[in-house]
């Protein structure tokens, strides 16, 4: 049972229509979750075989039903190829992915233009008469992007999102009356709120709660619900539970779920502080749905390897060794036949963890992902890393949310809680200082609240100067 947000006129004719589809839906997924947390258990031998097998019907898929792949796919087999084969193609780019739709898509009654009608004139989610749902992201990239999810990939999407927590929800007795909160973007046209408001186990009630809303709204509508878990964007779930800790937030959830944006050290220290309970970190995109979770028991996130490819590369998109840094990662995601992508550059660094996780699991795993490699500054030739100002602000007591806007000779910092503003700005430039600037100018700014993206109700930490 799902409980709508209050005013998003869900007694709509068309809201009502997308409930009923979408409740056939998430059965799917429900009866799909078993096949999906049996795979949890596979040894490395079986990972690999499933996986070479999806990624030969999704190449020949793509070269048959897509002009973009058919020029990119033209000199391989799919009938043998194997994920090294994938080298020899060209990377993917964002601007590829959205100057190419009408050639990308593999169904021929769906373009660009449709897709932005379908947004343009939606209330609210939607399906179209294929079941596709239609997203936007947000473009904090700088590059909008429109994809197209079909039925099965967002099946796939949310077994991958969930199945780790479903397999320890059926080994822990549940509490009688069980709630997820899911503090996501609450409305069209981002996936997270479709992608996260899924029930773990049988009974057990979802409430959507806006992550874009002003925080004292956040907070009073999650000590409304009294949830037994949570999920949503990781900057929001850390503020709340820094709340607990100082006594204005009264809840005890059993697992908490992370994702949307990089889950800081000061933000998992807080939930483990507040409330000691598992932690699963998710890292995915719009493009590929879902590339890796936490477990909850070992560092890192598990790749999730039998329904995506992952590769570091270096500067021209060839592989590198495993235990030599990457300049980026391309993505292939093995269940989106509608929209492939393939070879794609996701626009993060992943480091790949070795050893074997405590959870006994053969999926490779990489480390938390920090950010994204366009989350640095660059000021002329020296490049400041996002960590710089996250290892001064986040390790601030005093400072439950930051914004850091890059300026010309420094950074403009806008900061939610009652830091020390003199020692603070201090402590920025003296890291600025180490990084090879010579004379940072620093501003810091107390607000009560930082803006949101409207669409996304994601939060942009670092923004850089264009």
């Amino acid at each position: 049972m799902s409980r709508s947000v209050p005013g998003d006129g869900s007694d709509d004719p068309g809201h009502m229509a997308y409930a009923r589809v979408r409740a056939g839906q998430v059965n799917a997924v429900q009866a799909a979750l078993g096949d999906h947390t049996g795979r949890l258990e596979w040894p490395r031998e079986q990972i690999e075989h499933y996986r070479t097998a999806r990624l030969r019907a999704l190449l020949s898929h793509a070269r048959e039903r897509s002009p973009f792949h058919a020029r990119r796919l033209r000199g391989l087999d799919p009938s043998t190829a194997t994920v090294a084969d994938l080298a020899s193609l060209p990377m993917m780019t964002k601007q590829d992915a959205q100057d190419e739709w009408d050639a990308i898509v593999t169904t021929g009654d769906l373009d660009r233009a449709r897709a932005e009608r379908i947004l343009a004139e939606q209330q609210w989610f939607s399906y179209t008469p294929n079941d596709e749902q239609i997203f936007s992201s947000g473009g904090s990239s700088g590059v909008r992007g429109v994809y197209v999810w079909d039925w099965q990939f967002y099946v796939s999407a949310a077994c991958l999102a969930w199945r780790v927590q479903a397999r320890e929800e059926r080994m822990v007795p549940m509490r009688p009356s069980s709630r997820l909160a899911v503090l996501a973007a609450g409305v069209p046209p981002h996936a997270s709120t479709p992608l996260f408001d899924v029930p773990t186990a049988p009974g057990m009630e979802t409430v959507v709660i806006p992550a874009g809303a002003p925080f004292d709204e956040i907070l009073a509508a999650v000590a409304a619900a009294h949830p037994t878990h949570l999920v949503g964007y990781a900057s929001v779930i850390g503020r709340l539970a820094r709340a607990a800790l100082s006594g204005d937030l009264q809840v005890r959830p059993v697992r908490v779920s992370t994702n949307s944006e990089p889950l800081l050290d000061e933000d998992r220290q807080a939930i483990d502080e507040a409330w000691s309970v598992p932690i699963h970190n998710l890292w995915g995109s719009t493009e590929i749905g879902v590339q890796a979770v936490g477990c909850g028991q070992g560092e890192g996130l598990h790749v999730c390897e039998d329904e995506v490819v992952l590769e570091r590369v270096d500067a021209g998109g060839a592989p590198v060794a495993a235990d030599a840094p990457a300049v980026r990662t391309l993505a292939t995601g093995l269940a989106n036949r509608t929209f492939p992508f393939i070879r794609y550059d996701l626009g993060d660094q992943v480091t790949l963890l070795p050893g074997t996780c405590p959870c006994g699991s053969a999926f490779v795993r990489v480390a938390d992902i920090g950010g994204r490699r366009d989350d640095d500054f660059r000021y002329g030739t020296k490049t400041v890393p996002a960590s710089t100002f996250r290892y001064v602000l986040g390790a601030d007591p005093r400072v439950s949310e930051y914004q850091v806007r890059q300026t010309v000779d420094g950074a403009e910092i806008f900061a939610v809680g009652d830091p020390d503003v003199a020692r603070l700005t201090s402590a920025v430039a003296a890291a600025l200082r180490r990084q090879g600037l010579s004379d940072p100018q620093v501003r810091i700014e107390v607000v009560d609240h930082l803006q949101r993206h409207q669409a996304s109700g994601k939060l942009q930490r670092f923004i850089a100067l264009r």
